[in-house]
């Protein structure tokens, strides 16, 4: 199964200079979140492949006109085509927003979400769109990691967690993939293609 993350960016190879073909062997979208849901919009109709989504800590626009054609995965377990995919939006808390939380309200979520675990028996990917705590975060609260979020890499050991919100062009040291243990990290900033 051939995945196309994105996030935070549209990214021009798939918009500005889009050609009929270019979605061709995409099987899947997975968006991090911070994106226009015309971009999503536009994904879906373009690829007929479906585009699931998280929300990004500036995605409160969603609430009012959600992109139409994809499917939100926040705090579930969506399974496609026997791909298990877990769904955590947001970002920590730095200011009032919805789609922002501490460590302590996304701790609470993850324990909400103990049948849909037990039932699927873990997860395959784990979309998000913060990134793990000092994996590829950034000190500053506004870019820090979840800590929860390692211990479900830790307990659960994904083949991929998918993440946003540290953007590639914040420094020249961010990786866009990293392997911790088992799991293949891929900060999704912009766009990756990846096999599952």
């Amino acid at each position: 199964m051939k995945i196309l993350a994105i996030s935070d960016v549209t990214a021009k190879y798939y918009f500005d200079f889009y050609k009929p073909g270019k979605l061709d062997g995409i099987d899947l979208i997975l968006s991090c979140g911070d994106l226009h849901r015309e971009y999503l919009e536009f994904l879906v109709t373009m690829s007929n492949r479906p585009v699931l989504y998280v929300h990004g800590n500036h995605d409160e626009c969603y609430d009012q006109f959600p992109p139409l054609g994809c499917t939100c995965i926040d705090d579930m377990i969506y399974v496609h085509q026997g791909v298990r995919i877990l769904g955590l939006g947001g970002s920590h808390r730095y200011r009032d927003g919805k789609y922002m939380y501490t460590e302590a309200q996304m701790r609470w979520r993850i324990r909400r979400l103990w049948f849909q675990l037990r039932k699927y028996k873990g997860f395959d990917i784990l979309v998000t769109h913060a990134p793990a705590r000092h994996i590829n975060d950034f000190e500053s609260i506004s870019h820090r990691g979840f800590s929860c979020f390692v211990d479900l890499l830790e307990k659960y050991k994904p083949k991929y967690f998918l993440h946003g919100h540290i953007h590639q062009n914040y420094g020249i040291h961010i990786p866009q993939k990293t392997i911790r243990g088992e799991t293949t990290i891929i900060n999704s900033y912009d766009h990756c293609e990846f096999e599952f």
